[in-house]
C-alpha cells in the first residue's frame, strides 16, 4: 500500500493556510492589549495589559472584554503553531523526491515492463490489476430485466445502477457479483469492493425487496453466513436498504462512501 505523502501534504498545508487567512483577519477585529491573569485565595482576578502603564482590571462588569481577550490569546497561539507547521511543510515539500519506489514499475518502458517483476505497486496499478482479474458473475435469468451501468455493466435493478455508477465516480474499485466461499456455501455479493487506502476488501450488499418477507429471511441466513465467517457488519461488510414504498437513500450511500469505501 503506497500512502501518498505529497497528496497528504498538499492538503493539509491548504488547510493551514486557509486557517492562517481566516485567524489574521479575525484578530484584526478584536481589542487591543492582552489578557493577564493572577490567582490570589483560589480566585481568578483578569486584567488588561499591553495599553498603558502597568495593568488595568476587568471586573465583572467587563465581560465581553474578558471574553474577546481570551480569545484573542487562543488564536495567536494557534496562528503560531499553524505558522510553524507550514514552514515545515514547506521543507518537506522540497525535501520529498518526486518519483517514490511505487512509481517505478509504472515509469518502466513496456518493453521491460513485461519481464519485471515488480515488488511495490501503486494503488492505481494493484486497483487496475484487482479489477482486471477474470471472475465468473452469477448468471441472469433469460427472462430478467436488463439494467446497465454507465460502463455497460449488466446488473440486476435500478438502484444498483444507481450504487455501480456512484462507486465508479469516486474511484472506488469494484467487482459485481463476484463469487465468494464461505464455509460449505458460494454466494455472490452484490459488489466486492477494493478499499485501496488500506487494500481491505469489503462487501456491498443492497437489500432492494424488504418487503418480501421471504427475501428477509434469506437476507437474514447471508448475514448470519457473513458474521461466522468474520465478516463483520460495520467493518468489513455494508448495507442498503429499499422496499416498493421507500426508495434507496442515496444521500446515505454517498456518505457511506466517503466514509468507508476510500
Amino acid at each position: 500500500m503506497a500512502i501518498d505523502i505529497k497528496k497528504c501534504l498538499e492538503v493539509r498545508y491548504e488547510l493551514i493556510s486557509k486557517s492562517i487567512e481566516d485567524i489574521e483577519n479575525k484578530l484584526k477585529h478584536l481589542p487591543k492589549g492582552r489578557i493577564s491573569i493572577k490567582t490570589r485565595g483560589g480566585k481568578t482576578y483578569y486584567y488588561l495589559a499591553g495599553v498603558a502603564k502597568g495593568e488595568i482590571y476587568l471586573g465583572p462588569n467587563d465581560m465581553e472584554l474578558i471574553e474577546q481577550l481570551v480569545q484573542k490569546n487562543y488564536l495567536k497561539a494557534v496562528l503560531r503553531k499553524n505558522k510553524t507547521e507550514a514552514a515545515s511543510i514547506e521543507r518537506m515539500q522540497q525535501l520529498y523526491p518526486g518519483t517514490i519506489a511505487e512509481d517505478v514499475y509504472d515509469h518502466l518502458p513496456e518493453g521491460l515492463k513485461i519481464y519485471a517483476t515488480p515488488i511495490n505497486i501503486c494503488d492505481d496499478s494493484f486497483a487496475k490489476k484487482w479489477m482486471e482479474a477474470p471472475y465468473r458473475k452469477k448468471p441472469f435469468k433469460k427472462d430478467a430485466p436488463e439494467f446497465y451501468t454507465l460502463k455497460g455493466e449488466r446488473v440486476r435493478s435500478k438502484s444498483e445502477v444507481i450504487i455501480a455508477d456512484r462507486l465508479r465516480e469516486n474511484g472506488i474499485p469494484y467487482r459485481y457479483e463476484c463469487p465468494l466461499k464461505i464455509g460449505n456455501k458460494i454466494i455472490h455479493p452484490d459488489f466486492t469492493i477494493l478499499r485501496t487506502s488500506d487494500r481491505k476488501i469489503l462487501y456491498h450488499e443492497h437489500c432492494g425487496k424488504m418487503g418480501d418477507q421471504q427475501y428477509v429471511d434469506d437476507m437474514l441466513t447471508r448475514a448470519k453466513d457473513y458474521n461466522q465467517a468474520g465478516i463483520i457488519m460495520g467493518d468489513r461488510l455494508f448495507y442498503t436498504f429499499e422496499s416498493e414504498s421507500v426508495p434507496l437513500d442515496v444521500a446515505a450511500l454517498d456518505s457511506l462512501i466517503r466514509s468507508h469505501y476510500r
